[in-house]
């Protein structure tokens, strides 16, 4: 059975407080775009005219060197809004943002975007808090990449994703040399970091899952000493 927008906007946990006519309203001035993976959806310093709502698979928000190297902002799951700061201050991209799995999107375009935030205090304070939750954490990877080690960083991430996944037991869906672009280190570095986690019995690693054994553990190593 086909899932319409407004169905897929009710699932994004940003918008739950946003009353149905709006939602509604919003959902009327969304299209769906597709996208495969290793696709751009957009280029860091490109012009900015749409939103994204992403209603599955996964993507990166990355920073692209001249070497060709990347830095890994975040990866975002589904229910995650991105590409509307271009929106809010008519600045270019701040980044590149890449389909790292097959995956699906709401946009919304400049003008009904404007037109809905006149129209909905409540979709203003939802898109406000999402840009909040966002900058926090940002603040909270600055301190990470600033303050901590790799086996620090290593915690932290893990951490943060036992966070957003509301359980010490979840998905494995970032590679290694993910999570090194994420944390500023080498795949090695991150596999022998990893391994050493194992093998002391802090986190066990399976084909599709992780699990968190010793919590305490990786919040001491994310203690700057």
């Amino acid at each position: 059975m086909t899932t319409t927008p407004l169905e897929m906007l009710r699932a994004v946990p940003i918008l739950s407080g946003v009353p149905e006519n709006d939602l509604g309203a919003l959902a009327a001035a969304c299209r769906e775009r597709s996208f495969s993976a290793g696709q751009v959806i957009f280029r860091q310093d490109a012009p900015g005219d749409s939103l994204y709502v992403l209603i599955d698979g996964r993507v990166k928000v990355v920073l692209i060197g001249e070497d060709g190297r990347e830095v890994i902002l975040s990866v975002l799951g589904a229910g995650a809004v991105f590409g509307e700061m271009s929106l809010l201050d008519n600045e270019p991209r701040s980044a590149h943002v890449i389909a790292m799995t097959p995956c699906s999107a709401l946009t919304l375009h400049r003008a009904a975007f404007h037109e809905r935030l006149r129209a909905s205090p409540d979709l203003c304070l939802a898109l406000l808090a999402a840009i909040s939750s966002r900058l926090r954490r940002a603040d909270d990877r600055i301190r990470a990449l600033s303050l901590l080690d790799v086996n620090g960083r290593v915690a932290h991430l893990l951490l943060q994703q036992a966070t957003e996944a509301g359980s010490d037991v979840f998905p494995r869906r970032l590679t290694h040399q993910t999570v090194a672009e994420m944390i500023g280190a080498s795949r090695e570095t991150v596999s022998r970091t990893l391994r050493h986690l194992v093998n002391r019995g802090v986190i066990s690693i399976g084909r599709r899952q992780v699990t968190i054994l010793d919590r305490a553990a990786l919040e001491a190593a994310v203690r700057p000493t």
